[in-house]
């Protein structure tokens, strides 16, 4: 600076910009969660030629997703990351490096149908555990909240659905994003709100019922909702959830049948509406079986009219099929409406964790990515439980990241422990030294 030269050199081979993500490790112990998703998985490999085993794999795959590297590419440059190297178990500085990029792909590919399933149950149970220990109660009640996205595929991948289509025309995927809300009382808490499994799954009727059926196998009420046509129920799947004493509830599509019942109503509506000069809505219900269906079920009608300033009034006619008691106006607007911020959570896991790197050619694998990000998410939302500053819970998992995990490290290794040293000027220094006690670190 001023008649001194300013030089940069990338020399520093045992220095990290990811020291603070040893939170997530220790998110991760108290979760059990990458032991749950490592027993999942059956290493079919001859025993002699692996130099790699699963387990690191798995947790090299997650934690860089985690740390914000979630393409595979990056793979090989940080293999020899120390903190990437110690978040797998390995020693930062003696030890060999982390895998490279082909062997990880080899993992992902290797990954087969059964051990994705696996892994899903093991997700949903390791969460649910979890928040049972956090709420010291038998929980009472668990809301599943249902809701895709789109997952625009590169290339030829398979699985891709050409009925499923953004707005800019590509040819995409629907993941299901299934967040539950976990509570010991009769209502709900949204500060509870997890992701329990987000299995990525093509647009086919039912593709809900492994995930509702994993998220709680053991409980017996339990509350499941959906917005959205590409994940409705099949029949047989919607009355065994009868028989374990679930509440349902799903919204259809709007088909001609429906309509016709519905018809009425919207006349209604439009006088209503036009009475008034305001947008009108009006609540009813009928019995209705689709084709496929053995039986008649309950449905909701709501006959809305909607008028805006300067524009024609619009039908707007919504159906939610439910096995709820309640009167249709309860349910559409108390049950059906307030039903949780899963498109909150389905943003984080695209703008945070970009969810939809899911470029490989074979859908096994491109699963196995989004279950992975989900299980990073997890350990955001653990870590988030732990912050002390309610600045931190609302914080985005991006903004956790960059403050908490995004720090600046030189790693010092001896025969008897590690050394992390980190930045002295941190911002957020105290947030993190509260956060590493209460996760089991002692004051140095």
């Amino acid at each position: 600076m001023g008649d001194k030269a300013v030089v940069a050199k990338f020399d520093q081979r045992h220095a990290s910009s990811d020291g603070g993500a040893i939170l997530l490790q220790a998110c991760d112990r108290r979760v059990g969660l990458t032991a749950a998703l490592i027993g999942g998985i059956e290493d079919r490999r001859q025993c002699g030629k692996i130099r790699h085993a699963i387990g690191d794999l798995l947790r090299q795959r997650l934690y860089a997703i985690a740390c914000g590297y979630p393409d595979g590419n990056d793979a090989s440059r940080l293999a020899a990351d120390p903190i990437q190297k110690l978040l797998g178990g390995r020693d930062p500085v003696g030890d060999e490096d982390l895998a490279s990029q082909p062997t990880l792909s080899r993992f992902e590919n290797a990954v087969r149908r059964a051990d994705l399933y696996r892994m899903g149950i093991a997700l949903a149970d390791a969460v649910i555990e979890r928040h049972r220990r956090r709420l010291k109660r038998k929980v009472k009640r668990i809301t599943i909240d249902l809701d895709p996205t789109d997952d625009p595929t590169h290339a030829r991948s398979s699985s891709r659905s050409s009925t499923a289509t953004t707005t800019a025309g590509a040819i995409c995927r629907w993941p299901g994003s299934s967040p539950s809300t976990t509570s010991p009382s009769n209502t709900c808490s949204p500060t509870c709100c997890v992701p329990a499994i987000s299995l990525p799954r093509s647009v086919r009727s039912g593709s809900c019922r492994g995930c509702c059926r994993g998220c709680a196998p053991r409980s017996r009420g339990r509350g499941c909702g959906c917005d959205s046509m590409a994940v409705t129920p099949r029949p047989r799947s919607s009355r065994s959830s009868s028989a374990r004493h679930s509440s349902t509830w799903w919204r259809w599509p709007k088909t001609q049948v429906l309509k016709r019942r519905a018809a009425r109503l919207m006349g209604s509506a439009r006088r209503l509406s036009r009475e008034s000069g305001q947008t009108a809505h009006l609540y009813g219900e009928c019995r209705y079986a689709a084709g496929t269906w053995s039986e008649r079920r309950r449905v909701i009608i709501k006959a809305e009219v909607v008028r805006h300033p300067g524009r024609e009034p619009k039908d707007n006619p919504r159906f939610v099929v439910t096995n709820l008691k309640h009167s249709p106006r309860h349910l559409y607007e108390a049950i059906y409406c307030a039903r949780g911020d899963v498109e909150n959570r389905i943003k984080e896991l695209h703008h945070g964790l970009e969810i939809d790197r899911t470029s490989c050619t074979r859908f096994l694998a491109n699963q196995l990515r989004g279950l992975l990000t989900a299980a990073a998410y997890v350990l955001y939302q653990e870590l988030r439980l732990r912050v002390a500053r309610a600045v931190f819970r609302s914080a985005q998992v991006s903004t956790r990241r960059e403050q908490l995990c995004k720090l600046g490290a030189w790693v010092e290794s001896s025969v008897r422990r590690i050394v992390l040293h980190l930045p002295a000027s941190c911002l957020h220094r105290h947030d993190w030294q509260i956060i590493a006690r209460q996760l089991g670190a002692a004051p140095a």
